[in-house]
């Protein structure tokens, strides 16, 4: 699949999700099987883009292209304008939040809050497309099957932004309304892909290798993105890629290998956030990957408590060298995120 001159190497995509996808996770996911990855959203607020929290997102020291980059807002201007900002920061695709169904973004009458008003999503596409166009940068968008229940409105959307010159669309399947209560529909995807002719890209509730075929089959689909089901758990990509290309079940990855590749996401984690923050980012991260594992809880209140990158590097390598003891493979456990992070995927 093509995505302006980039020839992706699998249509598995890791979704845009806020505090979760940072440059670390994004390389890690790539690693292991994930053809394409959507940075966290970027502000479209000039004031806010010497922050902290912005020149993070914003920073692709050692990224795997093609580098795609979020961006929120609510102004046809100021998100043209963001485009250009992150572009010049390396962001060689453009992708737009039109489906974050978080109140503080609702209610500021971006993300998902823009499917109230197609004609404002259509020109916020159109200022997008006009910048990034001449400098050779596609355009993307990430939106929801709707607002409600009562309005979904998904392919009328898709449709307009077509003809603004967009190159991609990704559907999550459900709509604002619902967040992320309920199950994942895909007829309104499946909808979105029969009305235009770019790539479509199915999102909402694809947690196994299993799950990944049917969602293809019923949507049409040219791609996947998953968000949730990768958190603590980035070797999925590769077990839905297997399984895509041969029909059989990788088997669970080596328990020493998860170590290692957890222990490899912290190193990289710690670089990019420092000691302080490094150390307190990384418990969301740590949490994922144990839960539901033999003994994970109790490692989790454990390494709750320490404030030093060294001390929980350690207790990691640790709780898993314990664990290959028994299990030379992962044992099973849930899959997907854990509960507290269901409001932080983007779209």
């Amino acid at each position: 699949m093509r995505l302006g001159s980039f020839e992706l190497p699998n249509p598995l995509f890791v979704a845009p999700m806020a505090g979760v996808t940072d440059r670390p996770f994004r390389k890690l996911c790539k690693r292991l099987g994930a053809g394409y990855a959507v940075s966290e959203m970027v502000t479209s607020r000039k004031e806010l883009w010497t922050s902290l929290k912005t020149s993070r997102r914003a920073n692709h020291d050692g990224e795997v292209a093609p580098i795609a980059v979020q961006i929120a807002g609510t102004e046809p201007i100021m998100m043209a304008e963001a485009a250009a900002y992150n572009i010049d920061r390396g962001a060689q695709i453009i992708d737009i939040n039109m489906g974050c169904p978080a109140k503080k973004v609702c209610n500021k009458w971006a993300g998902s809050a823009l499917m109230q008003d197609e004609a404002l999503a259509v020109r916020i596409v159109e200022a997008v497309v006009t910048v990034c166009a001449p400098r050779g940068v596609p355009v993307t968008l990430k939106m929801r099957t709707g607002w409600c229940q009562q309005h979904k409105n998904a392919v009328s959307i898709a449709r307009g932004a077509e003809q603004a010159g967009v190159a991609m669309i990704t559907v999550h399947g459900r709509t604002r309304e619902q967040g992320y209560r309920g199950d994942a529909e895909y007829d309104t995807i499946a909808a979105v892909k029969a009305a235009v002719r770019v790539p479509v890209v199915a999102n909402g509730d694809i947690t196994s290798p299993q799950k990944a075929a049917f969602v293809l089959r019923h949507t049409g689909a040219d791609a996947l993105m998953i968000g949730r089901a990768a958190q603590g758990r980035p070797w999925i990509f590769r077990e839905i890629g297997h399984f895509l290309a041969t029909g059989t079940l990788l088997e669970p990855p080596r328990t020493q290998e998860v170590r290692d590749w957890l222990v490899e996401h912290l190193h990289d984690h710690y670089d990019l956030y420092g000691e302080w923050s490094g150390v307190r980012t990384a418990r969301k991260h740590i949490g994922w990957y144990v839960r539901g594992l033999p003994g994970g809880e109790a490692f989790r209140a454990e390494m709750n408590g320490l404030d030093d990158c060294q001390a929980q590097l350690a207790a990691v390598v640790r709780y898993f060298d314990r664990l290959a003891e028994h299990h030379e493979r992962l044992p099973a456990a849930p899959a997907g995120g854990a509960p507290e992070a269901l409001d932080r995927e983007a779209a």
